[in-house]
């Protein structure tokens, strides 16, 4: 069993809060996580028809089946429950009586918002970080974009192209197709494809309804499910006034490189290494990694990338308080001193709020400057824990 490092965070939540919801995209764990560190609970799946039909049609009989503390899975398949457990946990202090999980945010997040809101602790569990994957180390660059970080893959072994086939055909046809009521399967899985070919790039949903042959309201209502499906994230530009035009438009990437790495046709390991946008695919790793860094401890990302209008770029900047870390990430794995070229900028422009820059790349060399940190990708996250406690090296 793969311990998870949000394990912690979900256990100090449940004592401190009388509901803990938490969401991620399918097959991340959320079933083995929640029953891992809540042992004793009553566990209860809604994926289940006859369950989900009794909560369905009597809620009061249903929760009166089960004493708490209970687990609720797969919540949004019955988001009228919410209603109920409120007035459960308002008529009664005991924290952790209820911990829910869900895979679907739209469903979920309307749901919260109306019976839960203040009553509820929210966690996100994303596919497995690079201390959580078993034999990480032993991994090269491109076995990690070909396998991508869904636990069954490492857990059981499994041959990455027929697994992510088998995901991508279950959940996400059956799931995104029912919200999104798609009627022409060939466009929509064109559509993910074309998604997969963006990675890293600004979202232009303009030129992806071209040529998918679908109006822009569409693409952007496609656009929406992925996220709220955790397929996808969207990372921000960063909107300070640094003197500058910035770029306003959001970059797309995806919650596990596997699945991205088999929508673009990749069907071994040796395909990836002279892929055109291999590149772009080691960024969306390593940008993942970041972001499980921050939400396995519950905190916000607050993550960005930084693009003006004359081309600067950083491909990701951690803001914590007034404070700025500029990283940049490349897949080479030999340094070069041009690497650091977009830090310096950054620093020209931003004396005050630049704390330190970092250069996240693929090779073990890891030089150190006064204000440069050098980091192999596996140790992605020591970064932001470098920003955290304000002093420290690169990963050695």
């Amino acid at each position: 069993m793969i311990k998870r490092q949000i394990n912690q965070e979900l256990i100090d939540l449940a004592a401190a809060y009388r509901i803990v919801t938490i969401t991620g995209p399918r097959q991340t764990g959320k079933t083995t996580l929640v029953r891992t560190a809540f042992p004793t609970y009553t566990y209860v799946s809604l994926e289940d028809p006859d369950v989900r039909a009794l909560a369905t049609n009597d809620p009061r009989a249903f929760l009166a089946l089960y004493s708490r503390p209970v687990i609720f899975d797969e919540i949004q398949r019955v988001p009228m429950l919410l209603s109920y457990i409120q007035t459960i946990v308002d008529n009664d202090a005991a924290k952790g009586q209820f911990i829910l999980t869900g895979s679907h945010q739209l469903e979920l997040s309307e749901a919260i918002t109306q019976s839960l809101a203040g009553r509820t602790a929210l966690l996100t569990l994303y596919p497995l970080s690079f201390a959580e994957t078993p034999e990480a180390s032993a991994l090269s660059v491109d076995e990690h974009l070909y396998r991508g970080f869904l636990p069954a893959v490492h857990a059981e072994n499994l041959n990455p192209t027929r697994f992510y086939r088998n995901y991508f055909q279950t959940y996400v046809e059956r799931d995104v197709r029912k919200m999104l009521q798609v009627k022409d399967l060939v466009q929509f899985e064109n559509f993910m494809r074309l998604c997969a070919g963006r990675v890293g790039q600004l979202l232009n949903a303009s030129a992806i309804a071209t040529e998918v042959g679908v109006s822009v309201h569409t693409i952007q209502n496609w656009f929406s499910i992925l996220e709220a499906s955790y397929l996808v994230i969207r990372l921000p530009p960063y909107h300070a006034n640094l003197g500058k035009r910035l770029i306003k438009t959001p970059k797309l990437y995806f919650t596990d490189v596997g699945l991205a790495t088999y929508l673009l046709g990749v069907e071994s390991i040796e395909h990836i290494q002279h892929h055109p946008i291999r590149g772009s695919l080691f960024e969306n790793m390593v940008i993942m990694e970041l972001i499980k860094a921050r939400t396995n401890k519950g905190l916000d990302p607050n993550l960005f990338f930084y693009r003006d209008a004359n081309g600067n770029e950083i491909d990701v900047l951690f803001r914590r308080g007034t404070d700025a870390y500029p990283i940049e990430i490349k897949s080479a794995m030999t340094y070069q001193s041009g690497f650091r070229k977009g830090l310096d900028y950054y620093r020209h422009i931003d004396p005050r709020g630049f704390k330190r820059g970092f250069v996240i790349y693929a090779g073990d060399l890891l030089p150190e400057s006064e204000d440069v940190s050098t980091i192999n990708f596996r140790n992605s996250a020591q970064a932001l824990e470098w920003a955290r406690v304000g002093s420290g090296t690169g990963a050695k």
